[in-house]
């Protein structure tokens, strides 16, 4: 089969952390191509999808992770799944590449779907579920930040679409730069953020699950360094092994059944003192980190997942 992957430039890749690349990995080891398309790389014309690769063989070599061979351009004719695997921002560009990708035909998945990506912001879609979720506030009023804080005395605040920690601030009442940090988050009340309680808990670290198609394929408790309060691996956090207790399932039986209606097929669940805090469905990673923990090769699965997908949209043809 042929497997393309959707995502930020392979020279941005490491090996040894990279979720994509061991999917990659794993593709190719399986038997299929694998090809690399970036932003700006597909093209809509006469209702027709093209998409300008690179044919990629990955490798386990930190100097030459891929050998690249010649640009070719493939068709919907040529194409059995497409990952999409770009790292937030939720911008412009992520926008139009899932407004493309609607327009492959019905037979082709794609994981996750675009209308999945395009409806499950990170952090503002958990907050549907208000029975699993901290104390929430979503908004750029600077009336109303403030007096979420004076009510909860100790909270997060953090953008609606970064990640791996970015610009994320622990604000307590009556700290100095509160008003700067709200005015520079919000660009002077211009854009929504997004206000949580603090939770004690997070001192201990926070879960990290990978669900496949709903159901858990793996976790991993990241703790924060020394000198931060960011357990984000990006923000200097590391890896510890976990189990997935009681609290964990029920939120991932609730969410299952969502997550499937959308075609969110691979997701991460950030959890923290039993709380769901996001739903990752952009580019969800650690991947390699669960590996490593639990001496397994959970991207087998995901590219085993990927085939039977693949069978079951073609029956969809006509």
């Amino acid at each position: 089969m042929n497997f393309v992957f959707l995502m930020d430039p392979l020279d941005t890749v490491k090996i040894e952390k990279d979720t994509s690349f061991i999917l990659m990995l794993s593709a190719q080891r399986k038997g299929h191509k694998v090809f690399f398309v970036t932003d700006g790389g597909i093209t809509l014309k006469n209702g027709k999808l093209s998409f300008q690769t690179i044919p990629v063989v990955p490798q386990q070599v930190k100097e030459r992770p891929f050998i690249k061979k010649s640009e070719k351009t493939l068709t919907e004719k040529d194409i059995d799944i497409v990952f999409v695997r770009s790292d937030p921002p939720f911008d412009y560009s992520y926008l139009m590449n899932t407004w493309l990708l609607d327009r492959l035909p019905e037979h082709i998945p794609v994981i996750n779907t675009a209308h999945g990506l395009r409806s499950a912001n990170e952090k503002v879609w958990a907050t549907q579920f208000t029975t699993l979720i901290p104390p929430t506030l979503v908004g750029r009023n600077q009336k109303g930040l403030l007096a979420f804080l004076n009510q909860q005395k100790d909270i997060v605040a953090k953008p609606t679409d970064g990640f791996g920690g970015q610009n994320v601030f622990h604000l307590k009442k009556g700290d100095s730069n509160v008003n700067v940090i709200l005015e520079t988050l919000t660009q002077r009340f211009s854009r929504d953020i997004i206000l949580q309680k603090f939770i004690p808990e997070s001192e201990k670290g926070d879960k990290r699950i990978l669900l496949l198609d709903g159901e858990p394929l793996g976790a991993v408790l990241r703790v924060h360094a020394d000198n931060d309060y960011r357990n984000n691996f990006f923000a200097g956090g590391k890896p510890y092994p976990t189990e997935i207790d009681e609290r964990d399932q029920k939120i991932i039986k609730i969410l299952k059944p969502k997550l499937q209606e959308l075609g969110l097929y691979f997701v991460g669940l950030d959890i923290m003192g039993g709380y769901l805090i996001e739903v990752n469905v952009t580019s969800p990673t650690c991947l390699q980190e669960m590996n490593r923990l639990y001496h397994r090769q959970l991207e087998n699965k995901v590219i085993e997942f990927a085939e039977k997908l693949v069978e079951q949209y073609r029956l969809r043809v006509p």
